[in-house]
């Protein structure tokens, strides 16, 4: 099928920081399965073209090569509302968007982008009452997954005991300080730390590398329970990465009024501490990483998310930890059970290939949306799709 891909190419449409998460999951998914692409990176094209070029262009190319299917991931509102729906409504192109933040960004920005695209795609379960009640009912229902032609179990040896992959957002500075003063060595890498942020590939060399790979809540670990940040804190970081981009006149404008949507969902969104901690816990949502260290053979040590036990038996495939005490001692316990620990990753390993790659995703996705031509599971010889760059 042929498939007009709107995404940023880059990390925050900043080719320096390389590709962007879409980018190395959806695009690279979908290439692998068969699809041919019509790469249309809206980042690279507001700059070139300004917002009203950009959605001229969307909309040419959409008529022009009257692709199966758009697969659209929205950042703020660089791409216009009217364009999206004449595609949606004067083409026979089926329009896809996948939301990534439903958890706090329903009411103040995915609920207005929702009637725009023929499905919308959220990973929150907690979404799906709030679609219904404001009457969006073209609503489907996955989550985030592994890119299994990326992410890949490798004859490498253990070099690490502890590794944690990410930016030091929130306590996880403490976190980590914690663990290493309870004497466990754990090394950390991303924006923020000493040893800097890791390349794609050598990431996925360090979850094979490691005894155990940490997986921590985007904010804090406060009593027994992990806590989810905030909207105003995500907000906060948002815009600051925004502010380290060097972005054209059209597309500041366009974050600018990213960033005025997204005070919308900065109200009520987190219970206060009196709540209990279940209630704090509920907030966090499953991320990539979920999958993608269980999908590289690596044993996850998780704090635990929204819904994960519907994708993991938890003790089993991956485990979870509740507050820092918790931590060090589940660390101390699977440093020093080797068998139980490696029992755990094949088992994470397997359950993951078998369910929750973006493969299996993409193809329940397609199928429910009613696209024709939606492709068997590829196999080894079949050829992958190409793309082409709309620019």
């Amino acid at each position: 099928m042929l498939i007009l891909y709107a995404a940023m190419k880059f990390d925050y449409g900043k080719p320096e920081q390389g590709y962007s998460f879409e980018h190395y999951n959806f695009h690279d998914s979908l290439l692998h399965m068969g699809h041919d692409i019509l790469y249309f990176d809206f980042m690279t094209l507001l700059q070139s073209r300004g917002r009203d070029g950009m959605n001229r262009r969307l909309i040419e190319v959409a008529k022009a090569e009257k692709p199966g299917l758009m697969f659209t991931v929205l950042f703020t509102d660089e791409l216009d509302r009217k364009a999206v729906r004449q595609i949606t409504d004067d083409t026979d192109t089926v329009t896809i968007n996948w939301f990534c933040d439903d958890h706090w960004r329903f009411d103040g920005y995915s609920r207005h982008w929702a009637g725009c695209f023929n499905w919308v795609v959220t990973t929150a379960a907690s979404a799906l009452p709030k679609y219904e009640n404001a009457g969006i009912h073209n609503v489907i229902k996955s989550q985030w997954a592994c890119n299994s032609f990326l992410y890949r179990k490798l004859p490498l040896p253990l070099v690490h005991d502890v590794s944690f992959v990410g930016q030091p957002h929130g306590n996880r500075r403490e976190i980590i300080q914690a663990v290493k003063d309870a004497g466990i060595q754990v090394d950390a890498w991303g924006t923020g730390w000493p040893s800097g942020r890791l390349s794609q590939e050598t990431m996925i060399r360090t979850f094979n590398q490691s005894r155990i790979n940490l997986n921590l809540a985007n904010a804090s670990v406060s009593g027994p329970a992990s806590a989810s940040p905030a909207p105003g804190a995500l907000r906060r970081t948002l815009s600051r990465s925004l502010d380290r981009v060097p972005l054209g006149a059209g597309l500041k404008r366009a974050a600018r009024r990213g960033m005025e949507v997204l005070r919308a969902s900065a109200s009520g969104a987190r219970p206060p501490a009196s709540a209990g901690p279940q209630a704090c816990a509920e907030l966090d949502q499953i991320k990539g990483r979920n999958f993608e260290i269980p999908g590289s053979g690596g044993f996850l040590l998780t704090g635990r998310a929204d819904d994960l036990e519907c994708y993991y038996e938890i003790g089993k495939e991956i485990v979870c930890f509740d507050g820092v005490d918790d931590l060090i001692g589940k660390l101390r316990h699977y440093l020093a059970h080797e068998e139980e620990r490696a029992a755990i990753a094949r088992a994470g390993y397997e359950r993951t290939l078998r369910e929750h790659t973006y493969t299996n995703r993409f193809r329940d996705i397609l199928r429910r949306a009613g696209v024709a031509g939606t492709p068997a599971a590829p196999t080894a010889e079949a050829r992958p799709g190409r793309t082409v760059d709309v620019t």
